[in-house]
């Protein structure tokens, strides 16, 4: 048997054994097989990167001008670009998704990160005010200060796209990081630690420690009293217990959290269009994305049509080898998530749905049998009130259901605890930006689904989160605004 892959954490500059050396392993969620140990950070280790972040803060790093450090996150992300392969192969072993998925939008996005905030911080400008009050002249002009050290809790689902969201800005504004990655996506943040090294960051501004959360890595690092603020993404109940970890100094925190998203249809859309948006908002990186649509509310005059046009786009992904071009399903992240989604496609057929394709577990042949394969999977037939419908799955399904009027779809896509995405179709103009500014979501697509720009707000309402991240709103968060006023 050949010697597993060891994935290590990442402190001061430096691959870093832990100081309890303990390991866990890291599964291949196509095969269920190990394919890595993971070295589990002892609350040791994260006190020795907390420390190495903020020796550097206090270093060059705290120093260094902001058009150098620009300069170095386009060096991070030319490094990524030039060990593509090398990022690639890692997320797909992570994650399972498909080699056409990971290369298109994951290792780009990744790098494009490193490149939107170095611009943005090049082309920023603060505030200036003249001011006369009582017969007194002064001026008023503001600064951004790092806020210190930055702990950034990573998900699974786009580990590496996801990570460099937060991690990007945070550097730009001249922060030091401590990261957790999720314990089932390790691989690639200790890889851009390798990149941030080549690149000239210096040691102890990028740190990188392996575990789980309670009693291990993310909890000592989200309680750890060095570290000034706390960025996460992941599911809401985990946001509240570092929500609270974070009242301990009264720490700044950032959360993109759970969702179940609303898609609304209207029987003026562009069908073709509506139908390959959907598919792809319910179906993409097997319905694992938190801007996934869970539920859709459609025109009854389209809706049988529009049913039947979903479940064909369902029936026709293919499931099979991540690196296989013509795969175009992937597996769940683990087969303890395709349980708990394989519990809601039990409870569904409990509560009276109406099973329009998929429904169960995919049976697959060879070294493919032992993955959490699923299939994808329509609904239609549910009240309201059902759990399938109210709570996040986080799996390649959807339930569809036929609206008769404007102001009902509006109150069925808001009716909900969460608000963090939602989109629209409609030919009609004047109802596109109506319906759009009534909708409870922090993002409204119009006619489109997953069409990014890096420049703007992106966050949730209610259940979904706090804080917005993205151009100047990331600034927001990873730095504080200081006035000075002159007196002249």
């Amino acid at each position: 048997m050949a010697e597993l892959h060891h994935i290590r954490n990442y402190i001061n500059g430096q691959i870093a054994r832990p100081a309890n050396r303990r390991a866990f392993e890291d599964v291949d969620p196509a095969t269920g097989t190990v394919f890595a140990l993971v070295d589990e950070a002892s609350e040791e280790d994260v006190d020795a990167a907390v420390g190495a972040a903020r020796r550097a803060l206090r270093g060059a790093w705290g120093r260094m001008d902001a058009d150098v450090r620009a300069v170095l996150l386009d060096r991070v992300a030319a490094g990524i670009e030039a060990r593509f392969d090398s990022f690639l192969a890692a997320e797909v072993a992570d994650t399972g998704k498909p080699v056409s998925l990971a290369s298109s939008l994951d290792i780009p996005r990744g790098a494009a990160n490193f490149r939107a905030f170095a611009s943005v911080l090049k082309h920023h400008a603060g505030e200036f005010f003249a001011t006369r009050w009582h017969g007194s002249d002064a001026i008023n002009y503001t600064l951004r200060k790092p806020k210190g050290v930055i702990a950034v809790v990573c998900p699974w689902n786009l580990p590496l796209l996801l990570m460099t969201w937060k991690v990007a800005p945070a550097l730009a504004c001249g922060n030091c990081v401590v990261v957790k990655p999720s314990e089932e996506t390790p691989a690639t943040a200790t890889l851009l630690g390798e990149v941030m090294r080549e690149a000239g960051i210096p040691d102890g501004v990028y740190n990188v420690v392996h575990g789980f959360g309670p009693g291990s890595a993310g909890e000592h690092l989200t309680r750890h009293p060095g570290v000034d603020a706390i960025t996460f993404t992941g599911e809401t109940g985990t946001g509240g217990a570092i929500m609270k970890a974070a009242a301990d100094g009264v720490r700044a925190v950032s959360f993109e959290l759970g969702g179940k998203n609303a898609g609304v249809v209207f029987a003026d859309a562009d069908f073709d269009r509506a139908v390959d948006d959907t598919a792809r908002a319910v179906f993409l990186n097997s319905g694992q994305i938190c801007l996934q649509a869970e539920r859709l509310y459609v025109e009854r005059p389209i809706f049988d049509r529009f049913v039947a046009a979903l479940v064909a786009k369902a029936e026709a992904l293919r499931a099979g080898p991540p690196g296989d071009a013509a795969t175009s399903l992937g597996p769940l992240i683990s087969l303890e998530h395709r349980r708990k989604v394989l519990s809601y496609f039990d409870r569904a057929r409990e509560e009276g749905a109406s099973v329009v394709t998929g429904g169960g577990a995919i049976a697959m042949p060879g070294e493919l049998a032992g993955g959490a394969w699923i299939a994808p999977t329509v609904w239609t037939g549910l009240p309201e009130s059902s759990a399938v419908v109210r709570e996040e799955i986080f799996g390649p399904c959807v339930h569809v259901r036929p609206f008769d009027e404007e102001e009902e779809a509006v109150e069925l896509a808001n009716d909900s605890p969460y608000g963090l995405a939602a989109m629209l179709y409609t030919g009609h103009v004047s109802r596109a930006h109506r319906v759009a500014a009534r909708l409870d979501a922090g993002i409204v697509w119009v006619n489109s689904w997953f069409l990014r720009d890096l420049r703007t707000a992106f966050g949730g309402t209610k259940q979904s989160g706090l804080g917005r991240e993205g151009g100047i709103h990331s600034l927001e968060f990873y730095t504080e605004l200081k006035n000075v006023c002159v007196r002249l």
